[in-house]
């Protein structure tokens, strides 16, 4: 539920979530976080991640923390990420079909066959 949109929560499911939050402080930091980083991803607002990595290390979410430790080791393509309309996302996909053809083909096949799967599956 806290990975979902919250519109798209039934009421159900919205009262629960709501109940979760009020009784654990700890779950209802890391879902104002994660949807703070929703809205910065979808919205492509980039320049708002400093304010959410500052937001972040003051609640104690080790899980968190250590996300923010990656995202700073590299915060140039993050930020990029979250505000620039280009995507690999397309590319990454033919690369995850090729390796999944790889893996299926695994012993049973050379390199040529492999060729050929990548050009004909679908």
């Amino acid at each position: 539920m806290i990975l979902r949109r919250p519109e798209t929560l039934g009421e159900t499911e919205q009262l629960q979530l709501k109940t979760v939050r009020a009784h654990c402080p700890e779950l209802d930091a890391l879902t104002r976080h994660i949807r703070t980083f929703a809205t910065m991803l979808t919205e492509r607002q980039g320049e708002r991640l400093q304010d959410w990595l500052d937001a972040v290390r003051q609640d104690e979410l080790p899980s968190l923390h250590t996300l923010a430790a990656g995202i700073d080791r590299d915060r140039d393509a993050v930020i990029a990420g979250l505000t620039l309309p280009w995507s690999s996302g397309a590319v990454e996909g033919h690369a995850n079909r090729i390796k999944m053809l790889k893996r299926q083909m695994f012993g049973h096949a050379g390199f040529q066959v492999l060729g050929k799967r990548v050009l004909l599956a679908p």
